[in-house]
């Protein structure tokens, strides 16, 4: 196997950290503390990339850092994905394989009902951590969210906190996670943070680091409105910071000290490691930020072994001869491969029409084989199918919610992919045009200004979308246009629509969803 260098020597950057507002007062030390950070967030269940993430994390252990630098394994939300709960198990076992000690609660960790949530934590060899988590004493995880860890190397204290995200039920599916699990405002994170933060250095731990599910524009302000936090490991907005950037992820706190952030991207496609030296008074003096790609690592047997053991080997389902690139930006462009799992629901549960949100794509095609876990990894969040009709003035308004994010700072919740019918939207986000195709193929318009509310078309669709998840609809736990729902979800349908088809598939751009200039 070649060898890979995790620690290229570039971007080391020093920094002035005197100053009659530095609270810490820094004393020059001969002896700097060294820590290596080993940090992933958003892996979003991609259970392929963990492979490839177990194979740098080998790298990682077995690399000579020098015998006094503490090596740290961390990760800052959204491991799990979706509500399978055998995916879930290699999601969490994927985390003990590697050794990572804390993981922060991200939105997509409560995809699982407490119970199921529970079960996984007691197999768990890190801690799930989240401060402004308040979990009802009834609840199957009552006492399974800690605040923060104090983690000692080398005679070195370093105390982790963890934060969930505050948008939490926005993000996440209308279920029992939501009612049993609250999440403060970001306000009163920031406020229970510093007081956590107080508590560590009272106890004479005086490099802090934090796994943040927040987002970027939240840690900015976690960084700079509080003291004593040297480190946010975050997530959740999918930012893709690499290296070291003053004003973007080298920032200054209240007291003057300087704060890094991290965030390695989304879908396990990178991880990151930190190194930084620190005063013996707990300030960061230099700082190596490396995000690496994981692409370029092998799945070796054993890690593909591992897998398997819990998901049994995968169901070889037809072959690929040619795939379109996935977009760049899957949230905000037709995208051919989420395209074909749309057709698939349409097609097996028989309705005119299909929808299905783009954040729901989270991989793509290749040319080759495609067995069943290729198709869990595009699609894997195991959502529930429904039939239901929706009228012209439901799918309208229902469009325009996803157009919004091509002018949304995070991209999000994401436009909608399309079966049976096509649109066109301005990059401004306004809807142009939108037409139903037949079962004979002929086009039939429909009045976007003036859709009608009477005109009904049956629609195959999952319970998120459904239910009011990101607000593409009304929210609704029981909505009145249901028709039949179905126990599995459109993995499933994608699988058997792949295996019935009869030669090799081509997946290209059909340009059902237009985009234009405005």
């Amino acid at each position: 196997m070649m060898n890979y260098n995790l620690y290229p020597e570039t971007n080391l950057l020093k920094q002035n950290v005197s100053g009659e507002n530095n609270k810490k007062s820094p004393q020059k030390s001969n002896s700097p503390v060294k820590t290596s950070i080993f940090y992933l967030n958003d892996v979003h269940g991609k259970m392929t990339n963990m492979e490839r993430i177990k194979t740098v994390s080998d790298i990682f252990d077995k690399s000579n850092k020098g015998e006094n630098t503490a090596k740290l394994k961390l990760a800052s939300g959204d491991i799990i994905l979706g509500a399978n709960f055998i995916s879930n198990m290699v999601a969490n076992k994927f985390l003990n394989w590697i050794g990572v000690s804390a993981n922060a609660l991200g939105n997509h960790e409560l995809d699982v009902v407490p119970s199921k949530l529970a079960e996984l934590m007691k197999d768990a060899d890190y801690k799930l951590l989240a401060i402004n988590a308040t979990v009802s004493p009834s609840s199957p995880m009552a006492g399974r969210i800690g605040k923060s860890i104090v983690e000692e190397h080398n005679g070195q204290k370093f105390g982790i906190i963890g934060i969930a995200p505050s948008d939490m039920t926005e993000r996440v599916k209308l279920n029992d996670s939501v009612k049993d699990i609250k999440i403060d405002d970001f306000n009163t994170t920031l406020k229970k943070v510093q007081d956590e933060v107080n508590r560590l250095r009272s106890q004479g731990i005086n490099k802090i680091i934090v796994l943040s599910h927040s987002g970027l524009k939240s840690d900015k302000r976690l960084a700079q409105e509080t003291e004593g936090i040297d480190i946010i490991i975050g997530g959740h907005s999918h930012d893709m910071l690499k290296d070291i950037k003053s004003g973007e992820n080298l920032l200054t706190s209240k007291s003057g000290e300087p704060v890094v952030i991290t965030q390695a991207g989304k879908d396990g496609e990178n991880i990151g490691v930190l190194n930084v030296e620190w005063t013996d008074d707990g300030v960061i003096t230099k700082v190596q930020n490396n995000v690496i790609n994981t692409r370029k690592f092998n799945r070796t047997l054993p890690s593909r072994t591992a897998v398997e053991e819990v998901l049994g080997k995968p169901e070889v389902l037809g072959v690929v001869k040619y795939a379109d690139p996935e977009p760049e930006n899957r949230l905000i462009a037709n995208n051919p491969h989420g395209n074909l799992i749309a057709d698939a629901m349409r097609h097996e549960l028989g309705t005119e029409i299909a929808i299905l949100n783009a954040g729901n794509i989270r991989g793509h095609f290749d040319v080759g084989k495609v067995d069943s876990r290729l198709i869990n990894d595009i699609t894997p969040f195991e959502d529930k199918m429904i039939v239901g009709n929706l009228s012209e003035k439901d799918i309208v308004d229902a469009i325009k919610v996803g157009a919004k994010s091509l002018v949304a700072h995070n991209s999000k919740p994401g436009i909608l992919l399309i079966s049976g019918m096509n649109y066109t939207m301005n990059d401004k986000g306004e809807l142009l045009s939108l037409n139903y195709t037949d079962k004979n193929g002929v086009e039939h318009p429909i009045d976007v200004k003036n859709p009608n509310p009477d005109r009904k078309f049956s629609c195959a669709m999952d319970d998120f979308f459904a239910m009011g998840g990101d607000n593409y609809l009304p929210s609704n736990e029981n909505p009145d246009f249901i028709v039949q729902k179905f126990n599995v979800d459109k993995n499933k349908l994608a699988c058997e629509y792949i295996k019935k088809m009869d030669k090799p598939l081509e997946i290209r751009d059909d340009k059902r969803v237009k985009i234009v200039k405005a």
